[in-house]
């Protein structure tokens, strides 16, 4: 956990915020998803879970790094929980299928959990084992949960990319309907403003 400065009229506290680091397919549709949740201060789209320092989206797309697309998410867990942030997150995306979302298909593509606390890393999987002992899903979830490693952030052109590029094709077919799914399925958990 860090602290982050106070906002105006918050002149003597501090907020506590915590990491979470998921990789469910295309970071474009984990950003758009996540960044509308109460309680998440920021999200960035990177790459975590690979060998090269640095690495490209080329390199990362190629599978020649070893990272998966990411995001990084910074909360407020008095406002969201970890647990939570995950009931979203495999709610988004399916945990079944091995380096593949859709047509996306690419060990980037992996459906990975990235802890970066022994309590995250519990959680995690905890909500795996209930999901599996409930058969919300009819193939066995195969994400993975592994400590967190180096977060590189992508290039700037991949931040806030729906957001900037609602029309875009892909964006269109792909991650509009998991934002729709957000809005319908996680109401509650929305921040004012979506």
């Amino acid at each position: 956990m860090y602290s982050t400065p106070a906002q105006p009229g918050e002149h003597f506290m501090m907020k506590q915020l915590t990491i979470a680091t998921l990789a469910g397919g295309c970071f474009w549709c984990l950003e758009a998803v996540f960044t509308r949740l109460r309680g998440v201060t920021s999200v960035r789209s990177g790459y975590a879970g690979g060998h090269l320092a640095n690495p490209s989206y080329q390199q990362v797309c190629a599978e020649i790094s070893g990272h998966a697309e990411v995001v990084e998410i910074r909360f407020d867990p008095a406002l969201i929980s970890y647990r939570e942030l995950l009931e979203v997150f495999f709610a988004i995306h399916d945990p079944t299928t091995p380096n593949r979302q859709g047509h996306d298909i690419g060990t980037q593509y992996r459906s990975a959990i990235f802890t970066h606390s022994a309590e995250q890393a519990e959680i995690a999987a905890a909500s795996i084992a209930a999901l599996e002992a409930s058969h919300v899903f009819a193939d066995p979830i195969v994400t993975e949960v592994l400590p967190a490693t180096t977060f590189y952030p992508a290039e700037d052109d991949h931040h806030n990319y729906f957001a900037n590029n609602p029309h875009q094709p892909y964006c269109r077919a792909v991650v509009a309907p998991k934002v729709a799914k957000l809005l319908k399925s996680f109401p509650a958990r929305l921040k004012q403003d979506v």
